[in-house]
């Protein structure tokens, strides 16, 4: 497993500059630990009230996930203390399940916003996002998407579909470089100068073998996003703009 594979999917992200987020439960599901460091948050799984108030860090929370549809009265009783102490914690996202919903209704003042569950990637995101661009408490990490694929170049992982993707790091560099231009055709000879260094002395074939592990990598289904380009190279993606000349080597 390389260092960008799902073994290191686990705890959250210290270099993040945001407030860690409050996690109930401890541990929490996979799917969601998954998600949150793909998208590059940084987080503190906690089991119950007396964690979440011993363990919060010096500027406090910057807001919770509670997960609601294993143990709703603990998730509950949880959200109940935060929204009643000195300080009431917000934003608050819960994760319920579909037959969940009816009793929501009357637990609106628990918290700010809710996800179903089982977790779609791309949704949770989404609500994450809008919560705390609302709030002003959170930031973004810096990603690179386009269509399925999202690659976070802070914690250097890649997702396609919410799915993490097993890359070294020159394969995460070629496909980082490919997708930050879509549409826009490289020769051989200009990725290994932008992507390996000038003073690399590899040969093209370098890069075919890693263009062919990369496509092995993203699967049947999205290995088209890479295109050859005969007798030039490769492009990622499409162009906005027909059909494209080759970037000289520089």
């Amino acid at each position: 497993m390389s260092r960008y594979g799902r073994a290191d999917w686990a705890g959250g992200d210290p270099a993040h500059t945001m407030d860690p987020l409050l996690v109930y439960p401890n541990p929490p599901p996979p799917e969601l630990a998954q998600c949150l460091d793909l998208d590059g948050w940084t987080w503190k799984s906690v089991a119950d009230l007396d964690a979440a108030m011993s363990e919060e860090p010096g500027k406090g929370w910057s807001g919770a996930i509670v997960v609601a549809d294993t143990d709703p009265e603990g998730a509950f009783a949880l959200c109940r203390r935060l929204r009643k102490v000195e300080m009431p914690l917000q934003p608050l996202l819960l994760l319920v399940s579909g037959g969940q919903l009816p009793d929501l209704e009357l637990r609106d003042d628990l918290f700010d916003d809710f996800c179903l569950t089982p977790i779609k990637p791309a949704e949770l995101q989404a609500r994450i996002e809008h919560l705390f661009y609302r709030t002003g408490r959170g930031t973004r990490p810096e990603l690179v998407e386009y269509g399925p694929l999202a690659l976070n170049l802070e914690t250097y992982q890649a997702a396609v579909d919410g799915e993490p993707l097993d890359l070294t790091y020159m394969e995460y560099e070629l496909l980082k470089f490919l997708a930050a231009h879509p549409g826009k055709v490289f020769t051989r000879e200009t990725l290994l100068s932008r992507v390996w260094g000038y003073d690399y002395y590899g040969g093209a074939r370098t890069v075919d073998v890693h263009i062919r592990r990369l496509r092995a990598k993203l699967g049947e289904e999205h290995a088209g996003l890479i295109h050859t380009v005969r007798s030039v190279g490769y492009r990622f993606g499409q162009s906005r703009w027909g059909v494209q000349t080759p970037e000289p080597a520089r």
